[in-house]
């Protein structure tokens, strides 16, 4: 999984190695300490990704199903 560190403050797309998921919606955004947290709506349903603050690396950190 792979984000551009410099590009908008909310994810645009989600690529899973060659395969890229656009972001349809940021349905909800937080703080944590030293991390950015986001849920996203896309394709394949929504995903919960995670940046931290001091390195600004980009996680999967959940995917909600239900």
């Amino acid at each position: 999984m792979e984000f551009d560190p410099a590009g908008p403050a909310d994810p645009a797309v989600v690529w899973f190695g060659r395969r890229r998921l656009p972001v349809h919606a940021v349905l909800d955004r937080w703080y944590g300490p030293g991390m950015r947290w986001w849920k996203v709506a896309t394709d394949d349903g929504p995903y919960i990704l995670r940046r931290s603050e001091h390195d600004r690396q980009w996680e999967l950190a959940a995917v909600p199903r239900g």
